[in-house]
């Protein structure tokens, strides 16, 4: 059965949707690698490309090149055979999505979503949430 159409918002208010949007999609990759380094610098102690790559499913080239844009924008530095470290500003924004990453995640499977598709939907989830969203969600949870 086809959905009925709903009522267009107005041109500002769909242009200011989609702004949000694209917004969130240009800087997803900068936070995936920022959450990731950070991840593995306390878990193994270092953030190889190699070991970036893989494990987010990219090519080496793929994953250089998001390094030195991470380094661009002042997140990340690298040292020859040391691999990739988060400055200070990288550190916080990787400890800001892994709390919308986790609180996402609690949100789903609170509402019944098995573990593993809360954490792969998660992914994608946290990136394009807003703040307001965010704050209903932890009140939601406590609220439990």
């Amino acid at each position: 059965m086809p959905v009925p159409p709903t009522e267009l918002p107005t041109e500002p208010t769909q242009a200011r949707r989609f702004g949000k949007a694209r917004s969130a999609q240009a800087t997803a990759l900068l936070e995936d690698y920022a959450e990731l380094i950070a991840d593995l610098l306390a878990s193994e102690g270092e953030a190889r490309p190699t070991d970036i790559a893989r494990r987010l499913g990219v090519s080496h080239a793929t994953a250089i090149k998001a390094i030195a844009r991470l380094k661009r924008e002042g997140l990340a530095t690298a040292r020859p055979y040391r691999g990739v470290f988060l400055t200070e500003t990288g550190e916080h924004l990787a400890a800001r999505v892994r709390a919308r990453h986790r609180l996402v995640v609690d949100v789903l499977c609170a509402l019944g979503v098995p573990k593993e598709a809360a954490e792969q939907d998660a992914e994608g989830i946290e990136h394009h949430v807003s703040d307001t969203t965010l704050a209903a969600f932890s009140r939601f949870l406590t609220a439990r």
